[in-house]
């Protein structure tokens, strides 16, 4: 790994030029009553005049308008400095109200009378995040979706409309466009260290919020409009997210020695590192992340571009051409090569990355802490343990020094364990394994569920002797010892197949298969969606028939069902226990398929596309299925026409050896 002494910025000499040197170029002294009048109002003409554009009159000029704006960011500034806390409060409080966040800003001022580097890009990410998304309510009053992306609801007409389009031109200049200073990436993407972020462009964007407020209000009272906020994201399953120990002190104080001797920190970005570890221990989580983040992005970068040979991609690119950001990083492959990072990093740490960082059902952290989607008031020490603990193994791993001791230490060792043996916890086939032992857990339930004497089913008429059953039953049998060879030789018994097989412990085996997670090809996508559509539709059968019996019971149990609801009820529970083997069926083959998934990819594409309209008339059934088990259906003779169909094509795929686990033998 190179020498992270030897980088001593991350910004490439165009772009540090115009973050660092650009903006004080011109030495004029400004006055700031030429911007703000005496009642505390932005003087937006004013302001905006020092936009400057191109020969064609519509695209910003953007390294003049930067020059021309470096002295009016000055004088805010020294403006702000020359205020109380006091009267900055009464005189623009007020204003921050529309972001739904106004203790952040007041936060930020009390920032900038100090000027302490780390602190001032600490607030600037917090400012931008929470400007986005409050520039997103606002957008939301005309426009349907939101952007995604910073630069695009910018350059949207919807906040043209409510804000004017110089207003958004001159905020394009500090934050979302490659070609202005592009504070919000640089900052969030770990390109800038904290010397070279002027605090005079964190005190311009305080002023400019409080003149966006001034506008809003405005706008709202022409429109008779209300401003309504999103709801914050809300961590769900935070047991999920609770892979490493908990950091204790110690634990802390060596992760600031390894700051200081590993090779993965770059000298530079080192006051970030000790500012996040400094916020654990303080108990400010959302702060320890937002630092913390864009670091490991730093080191991840310098171990990329060093694997990869390709120094070049340390620094911030040009306007045209893409940063190299962690999307670029955890690819597959980088310009048509194998992009070897991942090698590096091997599997669980990639694993931990795609689940924290991009994987749809994960936390997404960096996207949503990025774009303001998350409470900073209230983020989750849980959450925050886990990106810490997996920086410090990193930290540990990558070093140029001897750091044995550390790896050994008692309260270090146990991360390097867990980070070892990370698995993904948010890939489809992670959540499919989920969804199955749930959905078992559920149809498991089913023997506990109250019901009337077995001779009360055996007096309805059409049921005595039903043949039908046993037809299932036998086929269910008949498919289950064609499987058993692809099963674990020790849940099977010749003596019982059925139940020996359909057991909540064969599926906890199957599921502690390890399977590749890391860039699954299309077909194995595809296959998953489907078969997770399948497990939620049993799983749904198994929540209607538990409503149904407990229900049904104590209706019964009350005598108010009336005689065609009794004979109903009582089909019903002939009728479960066969659907009980067929789901448990079901979900047995859907893992047994799901660990040999891979192999889908050998099929020729004829034959895949015959395997996905197999699985889809399974998906079929049990949709069906769903449908005539809801308590307002009670459809119960059906279903057992339907799992006869069910069942036959399911034996026929097998006869014919069509099963992905029949392909791996």
């Amino acid at each position: 790994m190179a020498s992270s002494d030897l980088v001593t910025t991350c910004l490439s000499p165009p772009v540090h030029y115009v973050i660092c040197k650009l903006g004080f170029e011109k030495k004029d002294s400004y006055d700031i009553n030429n911007i703000l009048s005496e009642n505390g109002e932005v003087c937006w003409q004013a302001v905006t005049e020092h936009v400057c554009y191109l020969e064609s009159g519509q695209n910003v000029d953007y390294i003049t308008s930067i020059r021309s704006l470096g002295p009016v960011c000055e004088c805010v500034n020294s403006y702000f400095k020359s205020l109380t806390k006091e009267q900055f409060v009464i005189q623009y409080a007020l204003w921050f109200h529309w972001t739904n966040y106004t203790e952040l800003f007041l936060e930020v001022f009390d920032v900038l009378q100090y000027t302490q580097t780390t602190e001032v890009a600490l607030v600037l990410m917090k400012l931008t995040s929470c400007l986005e998304r409050a520039l997103g309510d606002v957008y939301l009053l005309i426009g349907k979706d939101c952007p995604f992306l910073l630069r695009d609801l910018l350059a949207s007409e919807q906040l043209a409309v409510a804000f004017g389009q110089a207003v958004m031109n001159l905020l394009r200049i500090f934050i979302g466009s490659p070609y202005g200073l592009n504070l919000r990436n640089v900052l969030w993407h770990g390109f800038a260290s904290p010397e070279e972020i002027p605090a005079k462009y964190c005190a311009m964007l305080l002023f400019l919020t409080v003149g966006l407020g001034q506008l809003l209000q405005t706008y709202l009272l022409q429109t008779k409009c209300t401003l309504v906020h999103r709801p914050y994201v809300i961590f769900v399953s935070l047991e999920e997210l609770d892979v490493f120990p908990d950091l204790n002190h110690e634990a802390l104080s060596i992760a600031e020695e390894l700051v200081k001797r590993s090779s993965f920190v770059l000298k530079t970005m080192s006051p970030f590192w000790m500012a996040a570890l400094t916020a654990f221990k303080q108990s400010r989580y959302a702060d320890c992340v937002i630092l913390l983040l864009p670091q490991l992005e730093v080191g991840l970068r310098l171990l990329f571009t060093t694997t990869n040979k390709c120094p070049n991609r340390m620094l911030t690119a040009e306007p045209s051409a893409l940063y190299t950001t962690f999307d670029e990083m955890l690819a597959k492959h980088l310009d048509n090569e194998i992009n070897q990072l991942p090698a590096v990093l091997e599997e669980p740490a990639m694993e931990f990355l795609w689940d924290f960082l991009n994987h749809q059902e994960g936390p997404r952290i960096r996207d949503r802490l990025s774009h303001g989607e998350i409470n900073l008031k209230a983020f989750p020490r849980k959450v925050a343990n886990q990106i810490v603990a997996f920086a410090i193994t990193l930290l540990c791993r990558f070093s140029d020094e001897d750091v044995f001791a550390f790896k050994e230490h008692m309260v270090i060792k146990p991360l390097m364990n867990c980070a070892s043996c990370y698995r993904a916890q948010f890939h489809p086939i992670s959540r499919l394994k989920k969804q199955v032992l749930e959905c078992m857990k559920s149809i498991h339930l089913w023997p506990e569920l109250p019901t009337v004497p077995e001779e009360h089913i055996q007096t309805i008429k059409g049921l005595e002797g039903n043949t039908e059953d046993s037809t299932l039953i036998l086929m269910v049998s008949e498919i289950i010892s064609q499987l058993q060879q692809y099963m674990p030789q020790n849940c099977y018994s010749s003596d019982d197949p059925i139940n020996s097989v359909l057991t909540e412990r064969l599926l906890i085996e199957l599921c502690d298969t390890r399977i590749c997670t890391l860039y699954s090809p299309r077909p194995v996508l595809e296959v998953l969606v489907v078969f997770r559509k399948i497990s939620t539709q049993c799983h749904q059968v198994s929540e209607h028939v538990i409503a149904s019996a407990e229900l049904r019971y104590k209706q019964w149990m009350s005598k108010t069902l009336r005689s065609r609801q009794r004979q109903n009820y009582l089909r019903m529970l002939n009728s479960i226990k066969f659907l009980s083997l067929v789901l448990r069926l079901i979900l047995v083959l859907i893992t047994l398929e799901l660990v040999n998934i891979h192999l889908v990819c050998k099929k020729n594409p004829f034959d895949y596309q015959q395997y996905l309209k197999f699985l889809k008339s399974v998906l079929q059934y049990t949709e069906n299925l769903v449908t005539y088990t809801n308590p307002e259906k009670n459809k119960w003779d059906e279903t057992l026409e339907l799992t006869n169909k069910a069942l036959i094509k399911i034996r026929k795929m097998s006869d014919r050896k069509l099963m992905l686990m029949q392909l791996a033998t």
